[in-house]
């Protein structure tokens, strides 16, 4: 048993974390803070790599994904990777390329549906935005983000004298009512924003004359920059009420992105606590490896999704060397812990989960099995997992969904499928899975902290002796 005063300190610094990352390029810069600070070096992917043993590396992609590796060492070229993946990425509202909306007298801003959300916990939220803008100084273009913290932006309820059926069935039309308010146009009309436009507003090419100048306003602002200087922006709404510990005994955290940010914050944690020095990783014969992909929300088929070839490419990049098929020898001693949230039973719906697989808070980390492959987990990825979690006094769950019930799927079929690769999906218990605002233990952070560090540690002994093949 873990005190509660170490799981309150684990939930809290993930609640920093989380509170910090609206956006999938605010996860990534979480992560590069974190890593930078722990002493790892960042790469450039177009950049010759000289790897060296005991040392602790990072790379980027878009800026929405990151892969951090450690490498042992005793680790030659044919060695494993010892993996755990996760996704940055959430489902929200995103800002369409031209958004500018004028309705029934009020500013408006079109946006398109990310991922499979619960769109009606949109409504009455008080939201903002927050992402990245892409700024042209003279010759030069950068990267900038943004996170406007403050209520801008309220998708309202319609009242229930005007739709009785409100309480019985409310599916919003994700095109037509699903369409956040700014402002009205009589105020806008008052304020008349006074920043200076660059060039042509009415030229379809103008950042500016996509969108309202009430908005646009609000971005240069905190970027001190003008309309002009933008080039482009990707944009997601985002609840400005903070994540935060509830309950009656502060047990839970109640904070939107749970998925996937838990476990992105877990697995860093856990292989920069697993590779604080040389002398931790001087035995070490893997990679130890976290990868972190934008895009599984919406299939994880992009340049930085699972699905694309970034992880085979790497693990080439760091098996070159004079054996010529010392990648295909590290893949099969290697193995990849898929991490993303699980459901834990809800007791308003406890006929909705399979009667044997009822997943509780507190209890642990989940693994979750499929016979139809939607996750990757087999007898003998379990049974590895298993004695790690063993070794480090974490207990585990097993779930599976009923034969009646629809299942999503991870990253773990996909990387499992594409590189040959031995595939645990494993997850933190959690309710109102995709909902604005979510639900999880506090436990369950530190549950998964210790756990994926332990992998890291425990990882090739247990393989070892795990005679399969």
């Amino acid at each position: 048993m873990m005190s509660k005063e170490a799981s309150e300190a684990s939930a809290k610094q993930f609640i920093a974390f989380v509170n910090k990352a609206p956006s999938p390029y605010h996860v990534v810069n979480e992560c590069r803070i974190k890593l930078l600070n722990a002493g790892f070096q960042e790469l450039k992917e177009r950049d010759h790599w000289d790897i060296k043993a005991t040392e602790k590396y990072f790379v980027t992609r878009n800026q929405s994904t990151i892969v951090a590796f450690a490498v042992g060492g005793q680790y030659q070229p044919g060695n494993g990777f010892s993996m755990v993946g996760a996704h940055t990425d959430s489902p929200c509202l995103k800002v369409k390329p031209s958004s500018k909306k004028c309705k029934a007298g009020y500013l408006a801003v079109a946006t398109e549906c990310y991922g499979g959300g619960i769109w009606h916990t949109w409504f009455d939220r008080d939201l903002t935005v927050a992402g990245r803008i892409l700024v042209k100084n003279d010759d030069k273009v950068t990267h900038h983000l943004i996170h406007v913290e403050k209520p801008i932006l309220r998708v309202p309820n319609i009242a229930i004298h005007l739709y009785r059926k409100h309480n019985e069935a409310f599916g919003p039309n994700k095109e037509s009512e699903l369409v956040p308010i700014l402002a009205t146009c009589v105020q806008d009309e008052l304020e008349k924003p006074t920043v200076v436009q660059g060039g042509d507003e009415d030229k379809t090419s103008s950042q500016s004359a996509k969108h309202h100048p009430a908005l646009m306003n609000l971005i240069c602002k905190q970027l001190s920059v003008q309309p002009d200087q933008i080039l482009d922006f990707e944009l997601c709404l985002a609840d400005t009420q903070p994540a935060t510990l509830g309950g009656a005994f502060d047990e839970f955290i109640f904070s939107p992105r749970l998925d996937n940010q838990v476990n992105c914050f877990s697995s860093l944690q856990g292989l920069i606590e697993s590779s604080k020095d040389k002398d931790s990783l001087k035995n070490e014969p893997n990679i130890r490896m976290v990868l972190l992909f934008d895009n599984e929300e919406v299939g994880s088929e992009s340049a930085q999704g699972a699905a694309s070839s970034l992880s085979e490419w790497i693990m080439r990049r760091l098996c070159a060397g004079t054996n010529p098929v010392a990648f295909e020898e590290a893949v099969s001693k290697s193995y990849l812990v898929s991490a993303d949230q699980a459901h834990a039973v809800h007791p308003n719906y406890s006929d909705k989960h399979e009667e044997n697989h009822k997943v509780g808070l507190h209890k642990g980390p989940v693994l979750k099995f499929n016979g139809n492959q939607r996750y990757a987990t087999t007898a003998v990825t379990a049974a590895i997992l298993r004695q790690i979690a063993d070794k480090v006094n974490v207990p585990l769950q097993d779930v599976v969904v009923r034969n009646d019930s629809p299942c999503g799927s991870t990253i773990g079929p996909i990387l499992s499928a594409k590189l040959g690769l031995r595939t645990v999906d494993i997850g933190g218990p959690q309710l109102s899975m995709h909902s604005i605002r979510e639900m999880c233990c506090t436990t369950g952070i530190q549950q998964l902290n210790i756990l994926y560090k332990g992998f890291f540690e425990h990882f090739p002994a247990v393989d070892a002796s795990t005679c399969i093949d």
